[in-house]
């Protein structure tokens, strides 16, 4: 049993080596976001406090 393994081991490293592998290159793309959140957050403020604000820069009289 050992000489056998003894044989077969250099022989399947010997057929192991003959692989080869191809592999393909990575390629990286560049990703745009475009966020326009505080834009709306912005204008919906403006609306909710439009009242508050117009009462306080009214002269009072």
């Amino acid at each position: 049993m050992k000489r056998r393994l003894f044989i077969l081991l250099p022989l399947g490293a010997a057929l192991g080596g003959c692989l080869s592998v191809k592999t393909e290159p990575i390629e990286v793309k560049p990703i745009h976001i475009t966020v326009d959140v505080n834009v709306k957050v912005d204008k919906a403020l403006d609306d909710f406090f439009g009242d508050i604000d117009k009462k306080a820069v009214a002269p009072k009289s």
